[in-house]
């Protein structure tokens, strides 16, 4: 089984519905969802207690954990000074807490079968260090620095933990920005082009495979910098 974070819609609900399509068993969570292909579960990642519920479930259930793709996250475009103590606490909550709580509460499911892989997400904005996007890059740039270190503490279990850092995607994650700011992020990358979701889910089922297995504290850029 595969757990998928942020699963109700954009790249979660995307990754997704593509490795349900390749045959593997997906299990997703996100705050609420109607209508999914996939065996779905109600998670708040930002919460700690609500993880840790849905961890003992599976292990009540012994359920055979594969990896774990943490997609759930949010963003606001908007300078560092402007922008409100509450979002800045909701967005550091979710990417960077959140993260960590799924990675502390579902890793022992694959320490105890001594193989799995982990993704976490990322973006662009890090490297670039973007204009408008300060604490959204600083949560992400938290996950990157988590994921470094946190594979580290893994590879003697053989579980693998890598980042994948997309550019601007058009998901509901990119409602509010303009045109003009997606093509002047996209003119920064190494390939300049609009990437889709296809291109994640792409990088994504590479990434939990065993295609990958040479690959860990890895930070993968869609679009490169």
């Amino acid at each position: 089984m595969i757990i998928v974070t942020g699963a109700s819609r954009g790249l979660g609900r995307a990754i997704a519905d593509r490795l349900q399509k390749s045959g593997k068993e997906v299990l997703g969570l996100a705050r609420e969802a109607s209508n999914l292909p996939f065996e779905f579960k109600s998670c708040d990642v930002s919460n700690y207690n609500s993880v840790k519920d849905v961890a003992r479930e599976l292990r009540r259930e012994k359920r055979e954990l594969e990896g774990t793709i943490h997609a759930a996250g949010i963003a606001s475009m908007n300078l560092a000074v402007t922008t409100p103590p509450g979002t800045t606490q909701k967005i550091i909550q979710t990417n960077l807490v959140g993260t960590i709580n799924c990675c502390q509460l579902f890793a022992p499911l694959m320490i105890r079968r001594l193989s799995g892989s982990i993704i976490n997400f990322s973006t662009i904005a890090v490297a670039l260090g973007l204009k408008g996007e300060s604490v959204y890059a600083a949560s992400k740039a938290g996950v990157e620095g988590f994921s470094r270190a946190f594979a580290r503490e893994m590879a003697d279990f053989n579980i693998r933990v890598n980042c994948i850092a997309p550019g601007p995607i058009k998901t509901d994650l990119l409602k509010g920005v303009s045109e003009d700011q997606i093509n002047a992020i996209i003119s920064q990358q190494i390939i300049p082009k609009d990437f889709s979701p296809e291109d994640v889910c792409d990088l994504s089922e590479f990434l939990i495979g065993s295609q990958s297995s040479s690959l860990s504290g890895q930070v993968l850029n869609v679009g490169g910098v």
